[in-house]
C-alpha cells in the first residue's frame, strides 16, 4: 500500500492494478537524466525540425534550444508505464500521492474528487519531452515561432505549454515513435486541473486534453514526391486521437477517431500552438538531399550565369552559410510573374502604397523580393532543381517541395489555419502561394 492508517483504507478499496485492467494503456515517459549513446553504433529514432528557421536559430543552436533535434537511443531506458490508479476524496492525500517519487498523472474532477494514475519504470522505451520550459526534464526547448524565424524571445505571452508534449520511442526495432500531449514537470507529475478537458473512458480509465492542445497531421502517402496533406487531429494525454475541438481551448473534446493512432510517420507535423514541428524518420532522412547536394545545386545555377534582363549584370545565389544578408549579385524576383532580376530601385507604384512594383518585362504589379535558397534539407521532398519560390518571401526549392508545402494549412491561433513557408514561417499569399522562376540566360 502507498499510504498508511485510515487514509490508506479509505483509498485502498478504490485502487486498481493497471497491469491487469489497462493492457492497451499508452506508454508514457518520465523526465530525462540519462546520457544518449554517442558512438558509431548509435541508434537514431528520428529528428524533430521546427518550421520557420531554415536550418538554424537566429542566435545559433545552443544545447537543447535549437531548430532541429535528433532523438537517439539512450544509454539506459527512462520510459514509464501505467501502474496503479487511485480515486482520492481528500486533497491532502492527493497532494501526498502526487508528490511521491513515482511519475503520475493527476485528474482533478472536483474539489473533493481526484484520480491519480501512477507510473512505473518501463525498460522497453525511451522518452523525450518537449516544451517551452528550460528545466532539465525538457529535452527540446521550443519557443514561439514568428514569421521569418525570428522567435518571440519572451515567454510571458507564449501560447506554448512549458511541458507541451512527449515522444516515446521503442528501444527495439522497428523503433516506433508515439506522440502524447503534456509532459511531466519537475515533480514528475502531469496535472489536469478542474477546468481542463478530461473524461472517463469506456474501460473505466481516465484521459484528457491540455489547455491549447497538441495537434498532429500525418501526410497521405508518406513524405515523398507523392505526398499530400492529411487531416489535423488532436492527441490526448494518453495518446488517443480525436477530431479537433471547436476552438483550440474549448472544454468539449472532439469525437474519438478509432481508426487512427498516435504513431509518428515520416513527415508527421506536430503543432504546439505557437510552433510546428516536423518529424523525420531515420529512413526518410536518407532520401532527403544533403547540404552538399543543395550546395551543388546552388553552384549549378550560378554556373549557368543567369543575368538581369534589364541591367545585364550576372546574378548569383549567395552561399548557404550567408543567410538573410543581401549581396550585390543577389537575384530578386517579381513574385506575381516570376521574372528574375538584379536589384533596382525603380518601378514603385504609388497606388499600391509605394510597396509593390511593376515588372519591366511583363508590366505585372506585385511584390519584389530577394531570392533565398531553402537551407533546411529535412523540409525537401526530393532533390530536384530549385526552380520555384514561395510567395511572398522568396525562398527557393524544388517544384514538388513548393507544391506540397503550399497545400498545407498550419494551425494559427485558436481556430485559424494558414499556408506558410516552411523555411521562414511567412504566410503565403492567398491564391498565389508559389511561382515558377523565369531566369534570363547570358547574352554573350
Amino acid at each position: 500500500m502507498l499510504l498508511e492508517g485510515s487514509t490508506a483504507n479509505a483509498v485502498g478499496s478504490q485502487t486498481l492494478d493497471l497491469h491487469r485492467t489497462c493492457t492497451k494503456a499508452s506508454q508514457i515517459f518520465s523526465s530525462p537524466g540519462e546520457n544518449f549513446i554517442q558512438n558509431k553504433d548509435t541508434v537514431k529514432y528520428g529528428e524533430l525540425i521546427v518550421l520557420g528557421y531554415n536550418g538554424s536559430l537566429a542566435n545559433g543552436d545552443k544545447g537543447r534550444r535549437r531548430s532541429r533535434l535528433a532523438l537517439t537511443k539512450r544509454l539506459k531506458a527512462n520510459g514509464v508505464k501505467p501502474d496503479v490508479i487511485h480515486h482520492i476524496s481528500t486533497p491532502l492525500v492527493s497532494k501526498a500521492l502526487s508528490n511521491k517519487g513515482h511519475h503520475s498523472i493527476s485528474y482533478t474532477l472536483s474539489r473533493s474528487h481526484s484520480v491519480i494514475v501512477e507510473y512505473t519504470h518501463d525498460a522497453s522505451t525511451d522518452m523525450f519531452q518537449i516544451g517551452r520550459s528550460t528545466e532539465s526534464m525538457i529535452d527540446f526547448v521550443v519557443t514561439d515561432t514568428a514569421p521569418s524565424g525570428g522567435g518571440s524571445g519572451g515567454s510571458a505571452q507564449s501560447t506554448i505549454s512549458r511541458y507541451a508534449c512527449r515522444v516515446i520511442c521503442q528501444r527495439s526495432p522497428p523503433y516506433t515513435a508515439r506522440i502524447y500531449a503534456a509532459g511531466f514537470d519537475s515533480s514528475r507529475n502531469i496535472f489536469l486541473g478542474e477546468r481542463a478537458a478530461k473524461w472517463r473512458t469506456p474501460d473505466g480509465l481516465m484521459d484528457g486534453l491540455t489547455t491549447n492542445g497538441v495537434l498532429v497531421m500525418h501526410p497521405t502517402g508518406g513524405f515523398s514526391e507523392d505526398s499530400s496533406p492529411g487531416v489535423w487531429r488532436e492527441i490526448s494525454v494518453c495518446g488517443n486521437v480525436y477530431a479537433l475541438r471547436e476552438s483550440r481551448s474549448a472544454q468539449q473534446r472532439g469525437k474519438l477517431v478509432e481508426n487512427e493512432t498516435n504513431v509518428l510517420q515520416d513527415g508527421s507535423l506536430i503543432d504546439l500552438c505557437g510552433a510546428t514541428l516536423l518529424w523525420r524518420t531515420t529512413e526518410g532522412l536518407r532520401r532527403t538531399p544533403t547540404l552538399k547536394q543543395l550546395e551543388a545545386l546552388r553552384q549549378e545555377i550560378n554556373a549557368a550565369r543567369p543575368q538581369c534582363p534589364v541591367g545585364f549584370n550576372t546574378l548569383a545565389f549567395p552561399s548557404l552559410a550567408q543567410r538573410e544578408v543581401v549581396e550585390k549579385k543577389q537575384p530578386w524576383v517579381y513574385s506575381n510573374c516570376g521574372h528574375v532580376h538584379g536589384y533596382h530601385d525603380w518601378g514603385f507604384r504609388k497606388e499600391k502604397g509605394g510597396v509593390e512594383r511593376e515588372c519591366p518585362m511583363c508590366r505585372r504589379v506585385g511584390p519584389y523580393v530577394p531570392l533565398w535558397l531553402g537551407c533546411e534539407a529535412g523540409l525537401y521532398l526530393d532533390a530536384g532543381r530549385p526552380t520555384h519560390a514561395f510567395c511572398p518571401c522568396g525562398h527557393v526549392c524544388s517544384e514538388r517541395t513548393v507544391r506540397y508545402w503550399s497545400q498545407i494549412l498550419l494551425p494559427h491561433g485558436t481556430h485559424a489555419f494558414h499556408a506558410a513557408c516552411p523555411f521562414c514561417g511567412t504566410w503565403l499569399t492567398g491564391g498565389h502561394e508559389q511561382i515558377k522562376l523565369i531566369f534570363q540566360g547570358p547574352v554573350d
